[in-house]
C-alpha cells in the first residue's frame, strides 16, 4: 500500500497539470495513493460550498496533499480557497523556491532562492470591511502577531539550516508600517540570535524588489509577511523563468499541501496546452518530503533535461524569449509523457547544463488570478 496523499485537481488548468503531475509520479516507482477531492467552481455545483468539509477533512486525514490551481474570482465572488485553506489548516509557511530551469529562457542563470512567506494573517489575510454605507471608503486590517512572526522566522532558519543555505534576509517595511512592521522585525532578530552560525539581514520591501533584478545571487533565503511573500514570490520566479516552472509548498505543524505559484488560467482550460512543470516540480517538493531524494532528483533532472533539449515543449517554452530556434510547441500531456519517459533513465553523475542568458523578449502561460 502505498502513501495515502490528498489530491485537488482544482479549477481551469488544474485538472490538466494534476494529471501531468500523477503521470511524472507514477514513473519515479514511488507508491502514492491519491485520494481525489473537488474544491473551487467545480465544488460549488455540487456541493454548493467552493471549500466542502470533506476537502479539510481528507487532507487533516492524510497529511498530504497536492493541489491544483483554485479560482478567485476578481472583485466580487466566493472568498478565496486557497486563504481558507490555508487559515483553517493552519498551513503557516508557504515556501516558493526560484530555481532556474527555463533553459535560454531564464535571463538570470544562476538564480537559486526561496521566498518563506508567512501564510496565515497580514494584509492577505481577508480582514476588511467597507467604512461607510454608501461603499465608498474600504479598509483592511493589517494583522501581524508576534507568535506568527517568530513561528515564520524559526522556519526560515531551519531550512536554511537543514538545507545548508548560507544566509536569511527579513523583507519588511518598517520605516513606514512603524508597528506591525516593526513587531515582524523585532521577531526576527530574537529568532536570528539563535541561529549564530547562519548569517542574516534584513531589507525593505521596495528596496529587495530592485535589488533582485539587478543581483538576484546575492539572495538565498527570503522571509517575509503575507503579502509582500506573494509579490516577491511572483518576482522570483520571473528571474527563474516564469510562473509555468514555479513550484510551491504550504508547511503546518503536521499537514503539508504542495500546489503550483500559478493560477487556474480559464482561458486555456480543456486545451492541453498549459505548462506542466509547476505542478511536476510540486511532485519533487512532495517527494522530497517523504525522504525520497533520488526519486526527487530524478524528477528535476528529468524536468531540466526535457526543458534544455526543447524538443517536447509547450508553446510558452517554445516561444522566442526562450529559445533561439523554431521550436513546435507540444501538449501539456506529451510533454509530462516526456519527463516521465526520462524519469527512469536519467544519468545523476552528470553535472546539469548551466542555460544561457536570454536575449529577446519572454512570454507565458496567462496563469492568472490570485495565489
Amino acid at each position: 500500500m502505498g502513501t495515502r496523499v490528498t489530491l485537488i485537481p482544482g479549477d481551469g488548468i488544474g485538472p490538466e497539470v494534476t494529471n501531468a503531475a500523477r503521470v511524472v509520479a507514477e514513473a519515479t516507482g514511488v507508491s502514492i495513493d491519491w485520494d481525489v477531492v473537488e474544491a473551487g467552481e467545480a465544488a460549488i455545483q455540487r456541493s454548493g460550498t467552493p471549500l466542502p468539509d470533506e476537502v479539510l477533512d481528507s487532507v487533516r486525514r492524510n497529511r498530504l496533499a497536492l493541489k491544483g490551481p483554485i479560482t478567485t474570482p476578481i472583485g466580487g465572488g466566493f472568498r478565496s480557497v486557497n486563504v481558507a485553506l490555508r487559515q483553517q489548516l493552519d498551513l503557516y509557511a508557504s515556501v516558493r523556491p526560484a530555481r532556474a530551469i527555463a533553459g535560454e529562457g531564464t535571463r538570470f542563470p544562476e538564480t537559486d532562492l526561496v521566498v518563506v512567506r508567512e501564510a496565515t494573517e497580514g494584509l492577505y489575510s481577508g480582514v476588511e470591511h467597507w467604512v461607510d454605507r454608501d461603499h465608498s471608503a474600504a479598509e483592511t486590517v493589517n494583522v501581524i502577531t508576534r507568535k506568527a512572526s517568530d513561528r515564520i522566522a524559526r522556519f526560515a532558519f531551519e531550512l536554511a539550516r537543514r538545507e545548508k543555505r548560507r544566509r536569511v534576509t527579513a523583507v519588511h517595511k518598517a520605516n513606514i508600517m512603524k508597528t506591525t512592521g516593526a513587531l515582524f522585525q523585532q521577531a526576527f532578530r530574537a529568532v536570528a540570535a539563535e541561529y549564530p552560525s547562519i548569517p542574516s539581514d534584513e531589507r525593505l520591501v521596495d528596496n529587495m524588489c530592485m535589488q533582485l533584478v539587478k543581483k538576484p545571487e546575492e539572495y538565498d533565503v527570503i522571509v517575509t509577511t503575507n503579502l509582500f511573500g506573494d509579490i516577491l514570490s511572483d518576482l522570483c520566479a520571473g528571474l527563474a523563468g516564469g510562473l509555468g516552472v514555479a513550484p510551491g509548498a504550504l508547511y503546518g505543524e503536521k499537514i503539508a499541501v504542495f500546489e503550483p505559484v500559478h493560477g487556474s488560467a480559464p482561458k486555456y482550460a480543456g486545451q492541453d496546452k498549459a505548462n506542466p512543470v509547476a505542478e511536476i516540480l510540486c511532485v519533487e517538493l512532495l517527494l522530497r518530503h517523504l525522504g525520497e531524494r533520488e526519486a526527487a532528483d530524478r524528477v528535476w533532472r528529468a524536468v531540466w533535461e526535457t526543458i534544455a533539449e526543447k524538443k517536447v515543449v509547450t508553446y510558452d517554452l517554445a516561444l522566442p524569449g526562450y529559445t533561439q530556434r523554431p521550436v513546435p510547441p507540444s501538449s501539456c500531456s506529451a510533454m509530462a509523457r516526456e519527463i516521465a519517459r526520462k524519469v527512469p533513465i536519467v544519468d545523476l553523475s552528470q553535472p546539469l547544463p548551466r542555460p544561457t542568458r536570454a536575449s529577446g523578449p519572454t512570454g507565458e502561460i496567462d496563469a492568472n488570478l490570485e495565489t
